[in-house]
């Protein structure tokens, strides 16, 4: 059960360890995809298995385990963990969805500005065209999502280069990017091992968005002297997330100037089979956990009782 209990960690580091590497190796789109599952997935599952190795002494609270009618002496001789271990996963634990709150007001928070932002642009159209001489451009969800670009933007590109801008932005929009980076900052917040997935996962949308680009105008060297403008135009970090110029310019150029990235199968089914370890790790332990409780409950002990006196009148 032990085993079984902290495999979700160390998922979690080889995935911390694998992630960028993994995430440069596949079409952006499917890369993007399976960072985002496998961050959601591996930090919930972390967090459970936190929990459940900290209820393991919460449990042999008295107050506690009167209330889930269980014996706390026989929790704590049978606890997979010593109270030390569990101790620290329980701060643990509580640390994580502490992160997890904080992180969740804080998008709530951007979430609110960016509706107000919304509600002031000019009324009319998908694309909103602001007259600020700072150059930027950037995308708005909603119910319709909006594209935003700057006078200032405008003018430091030609025709072809705000054309692959917009297609990039829209891009953001068609396939709801701001979803998969919700997700991935709840999860990294959630398992703050999991950042370095978060990152390649943010850098993979960016890169989703520049090739769906590059196949809507047909040149995706057109593409890459368009981020590359836009990022010297600006001069400085984008506000927003669906930014043009967000993520590391210079990789994202050197990639669209490269061939394709193809699909390698063997990367899916790895990253695949470690989900399903981690998933597997926490139905063992859950059923080991269940087990344990039963174990500690008072008719369990009172059918072991009487067994073992059955057992002696019949010697």
């Amino acid at each position: 059960m032990r085993i079984a209990l902290f495999t979700p960690l160390a998922v979690s580091a080889v995935l911390a360890l694998a992630a960028p590497w993994a995430g440069g190796r596949l079409p952006p789109r499917q890369a993007a995809r399976l960072l985002t599952l496998t961050s959601l997935i591996a930090s919930l599952v972390t967090a459970t298995a936190l929990g459940m190795t900290a209820f393991t002494l919460i449990g042999q609270i008295p107050a506690v385990a009167e209330e889930g009618e269980w014996s706390p002496g026989v929790l704590a001789a049978q606890a997979p963990v010593n109270s030390l271990v569990a101790a620290v996963c329980a701060v643990a634990f509580a640390g994580c969805v502490g992160a997890l709150a904080i992180s969740a007001r804080q998008q709530t928070m951007l979430w609110l500005a960016a509706r107000r932002e919304y509600r002031a642009l000019p009324t009319g159209g998908e694309l909103a065209v602001v007259d600020d001489p700072l150059p930027q451009a950037f995308a708005l969800p909603g119910s319709p999502g909006r594209v935003v670009v700057s006078s200032g933007m405008l003018r430091a590109l030609s025709p072809a280069e705000r054309a692959a801008l917009l297609a990039h932005e829209r891009a953001h929009l068609r396939h709801r990017h701001h979803v998969f980076l919700l997700t991935l900052r709840l999860a990294s917040a959630l398992n703050p091992l999991l950042r370095p997935v978060a990152r390649a996962g943010n850098f993979a949308v960016e890169r989703w968005a520049d090739e769906e680009a590059g196949t809507l105008v047909g040149d995706r060297s057109l593409v890459a002297r368009a981020v590359a403008r836009a990022a010297l135009a600006a001069k400085r970090a984008p506000r927003h997330s669906l930014a043009a110029t967000g993520g590391p310019v210079p990789q994202r150029v050197r990639a669209l100037l490269a061939p394709p990235t193809p699909l390698r199968r063997d990367l899916v089914v790895a990253l695949g089979l470690l989900m399903a370890i981690c998933c597997f790790s926490l139905a063992r332990s859950a059923n080991d956990m269940d087990q344990l409780f039963d174990t500690a409950s008072p008719g369990h002990l009172h059918s072991e009782a009487g067994r073992v006196q059955h057992h002696h009148e019949h010697q």
